[in-house]
């Protein structure tokens, strides 16, 4: 690799480190500001030569790995988790050129921690999933609003506002509020019927999307409680040869993993890592709340866990379960799992 260098991407600027292994020359600087075009015109300068660029996977790094895919060069993502891990503490201020030097330093010796980098279309429909997690949120929020307006003003707790008996209650509670409860609902039933139509439409979208994916479509004719939607997020989050050494890496990328810290004897309990795609995260537990119905084929499981705990711990059991067995399912596929169908 004659050209080696680490790139810290922030939003108003990238921060370069560059040297050349044959000559010793190196380069240090930011890239102001940070969009394509100005990328594009500082990776000219590398043009015709072979090398590799190191980045952190966080925001930015898909359009920064596409300019250096484009320019020649090879881009290589690291994990921040890890790459946090190999700095070990600090004993100095942490800086942007400390953080892409230390890339290259790693890259070069052969020690960066590598994210796998999905093909384009995973990408795409990764971003769909987000936009849609992100509606049913702000729906969800917006819901919770009407609630609140409606408790403080005294009025009773409503269910099924989404149904048309539920509409007509809502209507009737709403009139006896005041003029500014009035105005707080009316404003959260405008923006929630927006949402809903916006939902309808990436929902179609997505449906699309899992139905022209072999391992979406694999996946959603061998788990229960797998809809298009969680099918599509379980083969863009999880597919790829050779992704997972084991189920149990799987189920910690996704966050479900239960955590515990204990010191000196003392044992914390555990909590829900969290750490990874809330959007395969979300779609796991949705899916594992499934197998609440009777006729689901692991509810007599469900159901014992949900009577000695509770629900919510029954669900998120379940989840993992999906989640491994959509591993071993992605697995036997291979990078067929994201091959059109």
């Amino acid at each position: 690799m004659p050209i080696v260098g680490g790139l810290d991407i922030h939003r108003s600027q990238v921060t370069f480190d560059v040297a050349d292994t044959v000559t010793g020359e190196a380069w240090r600087g930011q890239v102001r500001p940070a969009d394509r075009e100005h990328l594009r015109a500082w990776l000219a300068g590398f043009a015709g030569q072979a090398g590799d660029l190191a980045m952190e996977g966080c925001t930015g790094w898909r359009y920064v790995a596409e300019e250096v895919a484009a320019a020649g060069l090879r881009p290589h993502v690291a994990d921040p988790a890890e790459l946090a891990g190999q700095r070990g503490r600090k004993r100095h201020a942490k800086t942007d050129r400390a953080d892409a030097r230390f890339m290259r330093e790693q890259l070069a010796r052969g020690r960066l921690p590598e994210c796998w980098v999905p093909p384009p279309r995973v990408l795409e429909c990764r971003a769909l999933l987000e936009a849609y997690h992100d509606l049913r949120q702000d729906h969800t929020a917006w819901v919770q609003r009407i609630q609140a307006a409606l408790f403080h003003q005294g009025a009773p707790r409503l269910a099924a506002l989404g149904t048309a008996d539920g509409q007509a209650r809502l209507a009737a509670a709403a009139a006896r509020l005041s003029p500014a409860g009035q105005a707080q609902v009316a404003t959260a039933l405008q923006v929630t019927a927006v949402l809903e139509e916006r939902l309808g439409e990436l929902r179609r979208r997505l449906a699309s999307e899992s139905r022209h994916l072999t391992g979406a479509r694999e996946l959603q004719a061998r788990l229960y409680g797998v809809g298009p939607v969680t099918a599509l997020a379980l083969a863009c989050w999880l597919g790829g040869a050779g992704r997972f050494s084991s189920s149990r890496k799987a189920v910690r990328f996704a966050g479900l993993d239960v955590t515990v810290y204990s010191s000196a004897g003392k044992r914390s309990p555990g909590h829900l890592s969290r750490q990874g795609p809330a959007v395969l995260r979300w779609c796991a537990y949705e899916a594992g709340k499934a197998h609440a119905r009777a006729s689901a084929p692991d509810h007599a499981y469900y159901a014992q866990v949900r009577e000695r705990i509770d629900g919510k711990r029954a669900a998120l059991s379940e989840a993992r379960k999906i989640v491994r067995q959509a591993v071993h399912v992605l697995a036997g596929l291979g990078d067929d799992a994201l091959a059109p169908c």
